[in-house]
């Protein structure tokens, strides 16, 4: 499972196997069930998250009591509740297992620690950092851009992976709709 990691930190900075040896010490691995809570609303948020198989997602909980999905995370990405983490505080999200999935995890301190002692961590988590904020404001520009449907489908093309294997439910969430409305979409595009 480490390989999944390793390859992936490869894609943006160069490590040699004992740099690897010596980063991947700071990393716990967790055995996650599915619908498992890593993390809850009211929590101080002490976790950066690795899927190294399986899916994760962020949601919160809104003033009508439903979930409201804002994020997922599958194989090679990374998830957390970035302004918590960062400041160290109580946050307003959960992170939940879609699928059993196998994660590292690493806490504040000793992504700190990490990062003093390999520098070149920095830059790997600058890189992921600017693809994720970018990510976001993509995601910010369809909610305006798009129609529902066309964010549907705009996801769908995007990213089968997820139409196909995430929950119809979770996907209409992400998308700021019913799972009767997906339906509808899906069953006008069958006619």
């Amino acid at each position: 499972m480490s390989e999944i990691f390793k390859k992936h930190l490869e894609k943006f900075i160069e490590i040699e196997d004992w740099e690897f040896s010596g980063i991947l010490a700071f990393f716990q691995i967790k055995k996650v069930k599915k619908k498992e809570n890593l993390l809850e609303e009211g929590q101080i948020c002490k976790s950066h998250y690795f899927v190294l198989n399986g899916c994760l997602r962020k949601f919160f909980i809104n003033r009508k009591g439903t979930e409201q999905t804002t994020e997922f995370a599958i194989e090679s990405w990374w998830i957390t509740d970035n302004f918590a983490f960062e400041r160290g505080m109580s946050t307003e999200f959960y992170i939940q297992a879609v699928e059993k999935s196998e994660i590292l995890i690493i806490d504040r301190e000793a992504q700190e620690k990490l990062l003093i002692e390999f520098p070149k961590m920095e830059r790997y988590f600058r890189f992921v950092y600017q693809r994720s904020y970018a990510a976001s404001q993509m995601r910010i520009k369809y909610l305006y851009d798009f129609s529902k449907e066309e964010s549907y489908y705009h996801l769908y093309n995007a990213h089968p992976e997820f139409v196909q294997r995430i929950p119809q439910y979770l996907i209409a969430s992400f998308l700021g709709f019913s799972p009767e409305y997906l339906s509808e979409i899906r069953n006008k595009n069958r006619s």
